[in-house]
């Protein structure tokens, strides 16, 4: 079926069968169609993914950009039929090689970075910092292309909170990943 059928709750087994060039997130059993990015969202995923591969070249922790599914909830011996919640952020950094499977990431990954577009910036901004926030996502990267703003989430006792805003001429640390910069110039360019 290119569609999900129409039903009141989905699982990761529903969403295993979905076909069709549509991309879908599964958030709490219900399906949410994803937009396709725009072409600046395509500069600014690759070009933060360009630089973060080839600081993680030969390191643990590996990146993977969209579309990668996320089982954020996921535990050991869960069944598709069990898995509710299913997000595909533009970008994760899993340090744990346990987590990975031959369909993503099991569990939280270390940072997720999401490109806002007019379209999801209340969803990226209110469900999915939720979402991460409950998972115990590390570090939550939200990048404004409109602003060219990366605002960045750290997660402490209370939750994430909003910690580093950064701008397009700055050099932004990434937490979870010691000695690891990005250059906002050419995230950014003028």
């Amino acid at each position: 079926m290119a569609l999900p059928a129409k039903q009141e709750h989905y699982t990761y087994a529903d969403y295993l069968l979905w076909e069709g060039p549509e991309r879908y997130e599964l958030i709490n059993s219900e399906a949410v169609m994803l937009a396709s990015p725009t072409r600046i969202h395509q500069d600014i995923s690759m070009e933060l993914s360009r630089q973060l591969a080839n600081y993680l070249e030969g390191k643990s922790c590996r990146v993977y950009a969209a579309p990668f599914d996320v089982r954020l909830f996921e535990r050991e011996g869960d069944r598709p039929e069990d898995v509710q919640t299913v997000v595909q952020p533009d970008i994760s950094i899993i340090c744990d090689r346990d987590k990975l499977d031959e369909r993503g990431c099991k569990g939280s990954p270390d940072l997720t970075l999401e490109i806002l577009s007019p379209s999801n910036a209340c969803h990226d901004l209110l469900v999915k910092l939720n979402l991460y926030q409950r998972a115990g996502v590390r570090e939550y990267w939200v990048v404004s292309p409109e602003d060219k703003t990366v605002n960045v989430f750290l997660l402490d006792g209370d939750g994430l909170k909003l910690s580093y805003v950064y701008g397009p001429k700055d050099i932004a640390k990434v937490n979870v990943l010691d000695g690891c910069f990005i250059e906002l110039s050419k995230v950014f360019p003028a």
